[in-house]
């Protein structure tokens, strides 16, 4: 299954490090990433993918929102489809 992730928040040290540490431990792998820094604000958006036998997306939801807890930014995951049906009109 294909997922878009985006995470915000206010910048620090340790964001991408702590989002990759946690995607690894659920087998997630990242096929694309982009972000940026608008003054204080961080924002990333990745395209990933994990094989959906063994691997649920509400168990990765709830994984990457106990991440983005610890690191106090906003983590948010949807299936690509669903992403791309919402921006295609």
């Amino acid at each position: 299954m294909k997922i878009i992730l985006t995470v915000t928040g206010l910048d620090h040290t340790g964001i991408v490090g702590a989002v990759a540490t946690e995607l690894t431990r659920q087998d997630v792998n990242i096929e694309n990433v982009s972000q940026s820094l608008m003054d204080e604000y961080f924002t990333m958006i990745m395209q990933c993918s994990f094989d959906e036998n063994t691997q649920n997306l509400a168990d990765l939801q709830d994984a990457m929102k106990k991440v983005g807890e610890a690191q106090k930014v906003k983590v948010r995951i949807q299936s690509e489809a669903i992403f791309k049906a919402m921006h295609s009109l």
